[in-house]
């Protein structure tokens, strides 16, 4: 059963564009649809996290916002990073799905018990990663969340939440 979710954030999160302004503010658009998934995962007693490779005060608020507790930004070894976490939660690595765009996600999805990669996503990851239906931005997060809750055996539990 997997019990965390791990995100990536530009390509997965977000169609992986970014804005800067004339005054050098970024900008970047989220998916209602994969905010509210990743509630309702939250709001199940699961746990999801962000690792990602940048650093954003965007990112930091869409967290608060969703109610992930795990933030991770700025990071170079997303696998180091999520096996670290993973042992300070007691969780195993075959209770953990990831998804990622891209090759700095590569080892990350390799070591995952479920590795998912937006249809746009990187054909290295396409090899080995179920592949969603949608592309980054576009709700692909709250297409693997509902994915991850029918293997989980927890589709009435979700349910719930909202019948």
């Amino acid at each position: 059963m997997i019990k965390l979710l791990i995100l990536d954030v530009d390509g997965c999160m977000s169609d992986g564009k970014i804005i800067y302004t004339a005054d050098g503010l970024e900008l970047k658009n989220f998916n209602v649809k994969d905010g509210f998934a990743i509630k309702a995962w939250v709001k199940m007693g699961h746990t999801a996290a962000i690792i990602t490779g940048r650093d954003s005060t965007i990112v930091t608020n869409r967290a608060k916002e969703l109610d992930i507790a795990h933030l991770y930004q700025g990071v170079k070894d997303k696998r180091a990073v999520a096996i670290a976490m993973c042992a300070e939660l007691g969780i195993e690595p075959h209770e953990v799905a990831v998804i990622g765009d891209d090759l700095n996600d590569y080892n990350l999805m390799q070591w995952a018990g479920q590795a998912y990669t937006p249809q746009d996503g990187s054909e290295y990851l396409k090899a080995f990663a179920d592949v969603l239906d949608r592309c980054g931005g576009d709700a692909c997060v709250r297409e693997m969340i509902e994915k991850v809750i029918c293997r989980n055996g927890e589709e009435e539990k979700f349910l719930a939440l909202w019948i």
